[in-house]
């Protein structure tokens, strides 16, 4: 009997090398399971979308699966958008069933694979003398920002550098240009802008647009840019620890400052609201009944 399959969602990008970065990470995780049914999709902008993967597997013979959130933090679509679309194949596809994994991050896979990153841009030895700013997507959800915040503090942690900041690219503030304001106005006369991004895509190049933007304006700055994460096998044997704690019910998803949940300043009228995903023209079976907030 085989196992499980292994299903990993994106939310989808209007950039074809993004897009093609995560079929083949798909592709990747594939040869390194080649016992397990594997598919993966987006549910929305990109093909192959999330039905038509869904549709493959069980084509195939697959009846049970464990879906694998390809985002970083817990945000709308991993809170919402993804457990609707995992809702609308099990209606469709009578007899199957979907474990729901967690996201990401934050994971100290991902942390080895941001210093890669900063090491490829800049020599251990300058590292007391540089501040990072970690930039993130952004997202309306203050737990979701939260969690970025957490990484620039863990990535801090024990490794010599100035300082790490925080700045997102959409959605949140401070944004880009305020962030590096910020690390200058705190004195660094180093700067490495470090994504906190999977693969490339429209937004992690606003981010090199924004900073280039930046400096050209601050030519006393050394700043630097580092690249997105990338398709690591740090990254692969993240998802497949996602992949078995899903299997074996071990989520351990953190509610404590959910906005569903707790009354945060200013997202009150959050509390115990219903999901309600938003359209995905990707789908023609879409439902626009809402969705409860489940973890």
């Amino acid at each position: 009997m085989k196992p499980p399959a292994l299903l990993i969602v994106g939310h989808g990008t209007r950039d074809e090398a993004g897009a093609e970065a995560f079929r083949s990470f798909v592709a990747g995780l594939r040869d390194r399971l080649p016992d397990t049914p594997v598919g993966g999709g987006f549910i929305e902008l990109s093909p192959p979308p999330l039905a038509d993967a869904v549709a493959e597997l069980v084509a195939a013979g697959a009846h049970r699966f464990a879906a694998v959130p390809l985002v970083l933090v817990s945000a709308g679509h991993a809170k919402g958008d993804i457990p609707a679309a995992l809702v609308r194949e099990r209606e469709r596809h009578p007899g199957t069933s979907f474990s729901y994994g967690r996201p990401l991050g934050p994971h100290p896979a991902l942390l080895t694979i941001l210093e890669r990153r900063l090491d490829e841009v800049l020599p251990r030895e300058l590292r007391a003398e540089t501040t990072v700013l970690l930039v993130g997507r952004g997202s309306t959800d203050p737990d979701a920002n939260a969690e970025v915040v957490k990484v620039a503090r863990l990535l801090w942690e024990g490794r010599g550098l100035a300082g790490v900041e925080t700045a997102f690219v959409s959605l949140a503030a401070p944004d880009v240009p305020a962030g590096l304001e910020r690390c200058r106005l705190l004195g660094a006369r180093r700067i490495v802008v470090l994504p906190y991004f999977l693969f490339t895509g429209i937004l992690p190049e606003r981010v090199e647009r924004q900073a280039t933007g930046w400096a050209a304006g601050h030519l006393e700055v050394d700043l630097r840019q580092a690249a997105v994460m990338g398709a690591t096998d740090e990254l692969a044997e993240l998802v497949l620890t996602r992949y078995r704690e899903a299997l074996a019910g071990d989520l351990r998803m953190n509610c404590d400052t959910c906005v569903y949940r707790v009354a945060m300043p200013g997202f009150e009228d959050r509390v115990g609201a219903e999901q309600r995903p938003h359209h995905h023209p990707d789908d023609p079976a879409h439902s626009h009944g809402p969705h409860s907030h489940v973890h």
